[in-house]
């Protein structure tokens, strides 16, 4: 690739960015990219703003195995049009979803592998999480390991076309796009009566909480969950400290492969980039940006929005947290004084009411406002009189009592899977890998795990991380085989041995 099928102003690392992302719903963290080394400025700056946003600037004269190329593993080419790469928004159901399964190879071969160890033939399995094409793959992928499954999506997570499929090849759906907030309840009560789950994969605790006081009777059934998120299993440990929980839980969110990729490199990304679909391409270049929150979501977003221009303030009740983040290069301040400077403002911290009314009453006329964190009522909407959320509104005018109008995105829920695609395809493999370890590991324990919450041991982490490194091309290093340590061996054992052997010289 030569510059000379690029001008210097077509090196915009910033609406590129935005246009793959959202057009292909693919990571861009981690990926190739390739780069001229032509030492023009234009170029600099957009591999710079790459390498900042976690891709890997790689020479345009590099060569690619077959078996990388035919995984779907080959660098992006910033040269080619945009308009060529597989559009995942306009696709119809299965086409989407067969997209997605192409470049899902860490899920297949792992649970490929687990299940010879662990058979899931009959296993009931009910599935609580957004409905859209990667989570079809892991339904398609345990339903072909034998399992039963089934799954409940609330309507604003439901992408309808992925339901109205899924029915197609088999899977009983209880989600609908156009379903009433009743409508939701009594299907999410209709899967737990039909399917009757041995095992709950779970988003937010919501499901289990639900068969827990909805359904008590079929908890004795109930071998296990895998929980997804950071909020869920904060619900979990609370019904833990109240003695309530009587069943094991798997923290998946706790798996530095899912809290480490999923929340700061998937959210983190998509949140942006859906940011940047709604308000503009270049809206962060210069902008003030409040970021609420700074576990790993509100990280990942920080040093992306910073990649793309904008002057960062992050907020944040734990010092340690906050400490991090001007340790990252951010001023950490209070949450009063950064929303009265922001242009843009987003909670990631997943607790309800970060964004109190009496904040929404100290932001500036015309501010952005959007949640990546991601439960119901993170921001206080619930103590507007008279709100009423419009189901698929990506932006909306939001008067605040007593108060400025503000732009409120996705009304208040998850900007990044209401507005946008949700997290990468290449990420949510990743998250779904220790999905289908937390299902066999339950199901290989049943009966002997004890109830509580539960992680997985770092050895499930490096299985994984193993195959994902080899479909995209890289290794970990080897080691040495016997580099003869001793605990006994210390500091000064070493001196003397050392001085004991050059006398002997």
């Amino acid at each position: 690739m030569a510059l000379g099928f690029l001008g210097a102003d077509d090196w915009d690392f910033v609406t590129w960015a935005a246009e793959v992302s959202q057009r292909t719903n693919r990571s861009l963290a981690g990926r190739r990219v390739v780069m001229p080394d032509d030492g023009e400025p234009a170029v600099e700056r957009f591999r710079l703003q790459a390498a900042q946003w976690g891709m890997v600037p790689t020479p345009d004269d590099a060569t690619y195995t077959d078996d990388l190329l035919k995984a779907g593993e080959a660098p992006l080419d910033p040269s080619a049009p945009v308009g060529g790469l597989f559009d995942s928004r306009h696709a119809d159901g299965v086409e989407a979803m067969d997209a997605a399964q192409a470049h899902m190879p860490v899920t297949a071969a792992l649970l490929d592998e687990l299940t010879r160890e662990t058979d899931l033939h009959g296993v009931r399995i009910a599935v609580c999480l957004i409905l859209e094409p990667k989570t079809a793959v892991l339904l398609r992928l345990l339903k072909a390991a034998g399992a039963t499954v089934g799954v409940f999506c609330e309507p604003e997570s439901t992408d309808q076309r992925v339901a109205d499929q899924l029915r197609r090849e088999g899977i009983t759906v209880q989600a609908d796009a156009g379903w009433t907030a009743e409508q939701a309840h009594q299907g999410a009560l209709r899967l737990l009566d039909e399917i009757r789950p041995q095992i709950i994969i779970d988003d937010g605790a919501s499901f289990a909480r639900l068969a827990a006081l909805e359904r008590p009777e079929l908890l004795d059934g109930l071998v296990g969950v895998s929980e997804e998120t950071t909020s869920g299993v904060r619900a979990f440990q609370a019904m833990q400290d109240a003695g309530a929980l009587t069943f094991p839980v798997i923290a998946v969110n706790d798996s530095i492969l899912k809290t480490g990729f999923d929340n700061t490199h998937g959210t983190g990304e998509t949140c942006v980039t859906t940011m940047q679909d709604i308000l503009g391409a270049h809206a962060f270049e210069g902008a003030r940006v409040a970021v609420v929150g700074y576990g790993p979501v509100g990280r990942g977003f920080a040093l992306r929005v910073r990649a793309l221009g904008a002057r960062v303030a992050v907020c944040d009740t734990d010092p340690v947290a906050a400490l991090q983040a001007v340790f990252d290069g951010f001023a950490a301040t209070d949450i009063d004084e950064a929303l009265a400077d922001a242009d843009i403002v987003v909670s990631a911290t997943g607790v309800r009411h970060t964004i109190a009314l009496e904040h929404l009453q100290r932001m500036r006329q015309g501010a952005a406002l959007a949640v990546i964190g991601g439960i119901a009522n993170e921001i206080a909407l619930d103590d507007i009189p008279d709100f009423r959320s419009e189901t698929g509104c990506r932006i909306r005018d939001l008067a605040v009592p007593d108060g400025p109008v503000i732009r409120m995105l996705a009304e208040g829920d998850g900007v990044n899977y209401t507005a946008g695609g949700g997290n990468p395809i290449e990420i949510m493999d990743l998250s779904f890998a220790v999905q289908v370890s937390a299902v066999t590991h339950l199901w290989r324990t049943r009966g002997t795990l004890r109830p509580g919450l539960h992680r997985l041991d770092a050895d499930a982490d490096r299985r994984i991380a193993a195959v994902a490194l080899s479909v995209r091309g890289f290794h970990a290093s080897h080691a040495v085989a016997e580099n003869g340590y001793d605990w006994t061996m210390t500091r000064f054992a070493e001196t003397e041995r050392r001085s004991q052997t050059q006398e002997g010289q």
